[in-house]
This record gives C-alpha cells, sequence and structure tokens, in this order.
C-alpha cells in the first residue's frame, strides 16, 4: 500500500464509534456537573451550550436529532430547556440516565434559589455592582453561544429554500407576535413549529427519503406501555389537585393549595420561563407581596439554571424547606413527566414517511425561532447593561472564542464573566 490515507477516514470514524460507545455515567457526570453550575443566559443560551457540546464536539447527538429533541419540548407545556437536558441523558443511559443528567443541570440553581427563598442570601436579591457587571458579561457571552447554535444548526437543517423561507418566517412571526401579542405567544411556539413541518410534508410529497443517518439513539427510556402510564399518571394528578383545592379550605392545607397553583401553571402553559413567571405572579399574589416576588424574578435571572427555579425561591418564602420541594416540585414535575412519558412515543412516530417528510419543516422552524431568541435576548442584554456598548464586544468575543477558537463553552462563559468585572473596574474610573 501504496499510501495510508485511505485508512486515516476508517480510523476517525472508529475513534468516533468509540466515543460514541464509551459514554455512561461517568461521561453524563463530566459533562453535565459543570454545565449546570455555568448555565447562564436563559433557556435559548442552555440550547446553545448543548449543541455546541453534545453536536459539535462530543457528538453524542446528531444535529437532527437535536432540533428533534428541541422541537419536542417546544411542543410540550413546562421547560424546554430542563426537557431537554432530561432528554439527553435519556436517549444515552435510558431512565435513570435522564433522570441523572436532569438533575445534575437543575441542582445549582435550585440550591442558591432556595437559599434566597429562606434568607440566607438577601445580599444577591440586591446585587452590588460588581455583581451585576460579572452577571452582563455571562449574560452577553450566553447570547452569543445561542448565536452560534443557531449557526451551526442552520448550516445543517436549512439547506433548501423551502426550509430556509419556514425559518425565516417563524423567526419573524415569533419575534413580532412575543413583542406586540404577547398573550398568543405561549401556543405561538407549537403552532409554527406544527405548520412548518406541514409546509414541507406537501412540498416533499412526491421526493425520495434521505437514507437514515446514525442517530446515536441508544434508548428511549420507557416502553410505549410505561409511556402511556406515565402520562396517565400526570394528567389524573392535574385533576385531582384541581378538584381537592375547590374542597379543602387553604387554612387547612396551605401546601395542597400551592402545589396546585405551581402544578396547573407547569402543565398547561407552553413557552418556557419567560411565559410562566408573569402567570404565576396571578397565582401567588394573595401570600406575598409584589417586592418579594420580583426580587425572585431578578434573582434567578442572575443565576445558573431554568428559570422555572423561581419555584424553590417562592416556595422557601411561602413555606420553608416543605415549601420548596412542594412548590419545586410542583412547577418541574409536570414537564419532567411529559417528556419521559412522551420519548417512547417519538421513538416510534419517527420512523413513519409521513414524520420524516414533515421532519424538515419541524427542524428548520425550531431553528427560526432560536433566531428571534438571539435578536430578543442581544436587545434584552444590552438594554439592562451598566454597560451597553461593552457587553455588546464581550459578546463578540465569547463568540469568537467558541465558533473560531474551539474554547470550551463553560471557559468561554468564565472568561466573559471576568471581563465584564474589567469592564465595572474601566467603567468606574
Amino acid at each position: 500500500m501504496a499510501s495510508g490515507d485511505p485508512e486515516e477516514p476508517l480510523l476517525g470514524e472508529e475513534e468516533e464509534r468509540q466515543n460514541r460507545e464509551g459514554k455512561g455515567f461517568l461521561q453524563i457526570f463530566k459533562n453535565f456537573a459543570l454545565l449546570g453550575w455555568i448555565a447562564f443566559g436563559g433557556p435559548a443560551a442552555h440550547i446553545g451550550v448543548f449543541e455546541k457540546t453534545f453536536v459539535e464536539k462530543q457528538r453524542w447527538l446528531s444535529a437532527s436529532v437535536f432540533a428533534e429533541l428541541l422541537a419536542l419540548g417546544q411542543c410540550l407545556p413546562g421547560p424546554t430547556s430542563t426537557q431537554v437536558s432530561f432528554a439527553i441523558g435519556v436517549v444515552q443511559k435510558g431512565v435513570a440516565g435522564g433522570l441523572f443528567s436532569g438533575i445534575l443541570f437543575q441542582y445549582p440553581g435550585a440550591i442558591m434559589m432556595s437559599a434566597a427563598g429562606m434568607g440566607a442570601a438577601h445580599f444577591l436579591v440586591d446585587p452590588s455592582p460588581l455583581t451585576t457587571a460579572v452577571t452582563a458579561g455571562l449574560s452577553a457571552a450566553g447570547v452569543s453561544l445561542v448565536v452560534n447554535a443557531c449557526l451551526g444548526l442552520g448550516k445543517k437543517l436549512c439547506v433548501n429554500m423551502d426550509t430556509q423561507i419556514i425559518s425565516l418566517i417563524a423567526a419573524c412571526v415569533s419575534y413580532y407576535t412575543s413583542a406586540h401579542f404577547r398573550v398568543y405567544s405561549a401556543w405561538m411556539l407549537p403552532l409554527l413549529i406544527f405548520l412548518g413541518g406541514a409546509v414541507t410534508r406537501v412540498t416533499r410529497r412526491n421526493a425520495a427519503l434521505p437514507a437514515d443517518e446514525e442517530n446515536h439513539i441508544s434508548s428511549l427510556g420507557l416502553s410505549m406501555v410505561g409511556g402511556g402510564i406515565l402520562l396517565g399518571i400526570w394528567f389524573a394528578i392535574l385533576i385531582a389537585v384541581v378538584v381537592a383545592r375547590r374542597v379543602v379550605p387553604y387554612e387547612d392545607l396551605p401546601q395542597l393549595h400551592w402545589f396546585e397553583a405551581f402544578y396547573t401553571t407547569g402543565s398547561l402553559i407552553f413557552g418556557g420561563g419567560q411565559v410562566v413567571l408573569p402567570l404565576l405572579l396571578s397565582k401567588v399574589d394573595a401570600w406575598m407581596t409584589p417586592e418579594q416576588f420580583y426580587a425572585g424574578l431578578g434573582l434567578v435571572q442572575a443565576m445558573p439554571g431554568p428559570l422555572f427555579n423561581i419555584s424553590a425561591y417562592l416556595g422557601g418564602l411561602l413555606g420553608g424547606a416543605v415549601g420548596i420541594v412542594v412548590c419545586w416540585l410542583g412547577l418541574f414535575g409536570p414537564g419532567i413527566m411529559l417528556i419521559f412519558g412522551v420519548l417512547p412515543f417519538w421513538g416510534w412516530f419517527r420512523k413513519f414517511r409521513l414524520y420524516k417528510l414533515a421532519l424538515p419543516g419541524l427542524n428548520s422552524a425550531s431553528v427560526g425561532l432560536i433566531v428571534a431568541t438571539c435578536f430578543q435576548m442581544a436587545l434584552k442584554v444590552r438594554s439592562i447593561s451598566p454597560f451597553p456598548d461593552a457587553s455588546l464586544m464581550i459578546g463578540m468575543a465569547a463568540f469568537c472564542f467558541v465558533n473560531l477558537y474551539n474554547l470550551p463553552a463553560p471557559l468561554a462563559i468564565a472568561i466573559c464573566g471576568g471581563f465584564g468585572a474589567l469592564a465595572h473596574l474601566a467603567h468606574t474610573q
């Protein structure tokens, strides 16, 4: 053999295969234990970190499967990034892997918000200028990761004229609706994804299906029977708590009323934390002051992890440790049960021709929703920053770190937090 060149791709493929097969609980721990502590910037930023880590770097998932999981989370009630964090673990190591990855991702923010709710972190409710500056740097980095995720997913999933148009329309409609018709924005997300799938189902009805790619799915967690039972349990609890709340007076069992308020919110609201937070205020306004609620609202946006962790803060205010458990499980429980219950059915219907024809539209619409979020987040982060122009430059630096120099996302985020501190020092001179 004159040259070893033909063998090099084979070696690369073998190395990649061994990397995928070697995933276990230790690998899940190594990745999610750190992500839970640096996942600043809200759900869209979390999705950006997941895409960079598990699609581009680790190659645990293909871009298509990742986009499917994202679309699935966006079509279900509950916190999308939380559901994706559980789903990533499920498709690697089953139910135990999903619980492990999801808990590792949630617990840092939950602990911090619990401490704040119980009064151990009041200094974070009214942060110092330096803390605000560091948070501004972290937020700018979070936006850059969302932009990076858009580019990566867009290049892989929006390669034809129809998918590019679907992505553009979804982005424009999502942005305009959230800005001017917030009352409709919750159900607009799943509607846009569904319509995107319907479009490619029609435009590609006579097209040959692409060859199945290696999808890197090792498990779907529960069986379809188990998934159906879990969905039935979720619905039965929903009916039971709604009925029980009407029968049992608040004075006799306040914990029941807290759980009902959070469980119904987590079960019926699409759109993630940005939609849930205003609704929660109307649910709990009889039990706490608006000042207490808004203090938590500001705090949770400066903490790592999902915005749903505000439930731990509110629970701490309402009832200490018991209130934390009741409210946190009430808000997170529905979304977690739904993603575990639906995944087996997703694994079944994704094999059908109808779904495969709709899939390009589903995925491109999901990319469009992320594009809209990029603009929303960028404008928001710049407007609330104590140094708007410096935040813009920090975001540019973060994008270069991860996209050009291939720095790990956690390291890029940490560096940008330091840049925020430097910007504060320069701003005070």
